[in-house]
């Protein structure tokens, strides 16, 4: 592993870790030629996931971008950066259980909407508005109506 401060590959581990719940191994380092500490992460390496945009263009799934999205989709909405990496990850795991390879932009859009309901209808709406391509208030009061109802149907039964 390559000294961030020296560039020597010379380091010994100080503590190992896990991570991530479990799926990776966080590292602590010291380089055996400048004494600095760094910290390493481990991660199993998986099959790129392709995903098929509503073009029909393929691109290589990025999580950042996935993050990117999230946090325009919950500015202002008090939730916790902490909150929507785990989001990412949760929908990055189940990419990756799936048995295909590609997936469709839609399904990503989807996976994240299921996410975001539980925790913000306002963030909720916000993604949904740009994921959705909303074109007028209509859309958003369909959305809203639609929320509603769900959460009616779901406050009868319980």
């Amino acid at each position: 592993m390559q000294c961030p401060s020296c560039q020597n590959t010379d380091s010994r581990v100080l503590e190992s870790r896990a991570a991530d719940g479990g799926r990776s191994v966080r590292r602590r380092r010291e380089c055996l030629h400048c004494d600095f500490r760094f910290t390493t992460y481990e991660r199993v390496e998986t099959v790129p996931i392709t995903v098929i945009k509503r073009n029909g263009s393929r691109e290589i799934f990025s999580r950042s971008k996935l993050l990117h999205g999230l946090n325009r989709a919950c500015e202002k909405t008090g939730l916790d950066a902490n909150r929507l990496e785990t989001m990412v990850e949760e929908v990055e795991l189940q990419l990756q259980q799936r048995s295909g390879r590609d997936i469709s932009s839609a399904d990503i859009g989807e996976l994240v909407l299921i996410q975001l309901k539980g925790i913000s209808e306002v963030a909720y709406i916000r993604f949904a508005s740009v994921y959705r391509q909303f074109r007028g208030i209509d859309d958003f009061v369909a959305t809203l109506e639609t929320m509603s109802s769900d959460k009616n149907a779901y406050a009868a039964v319980g």
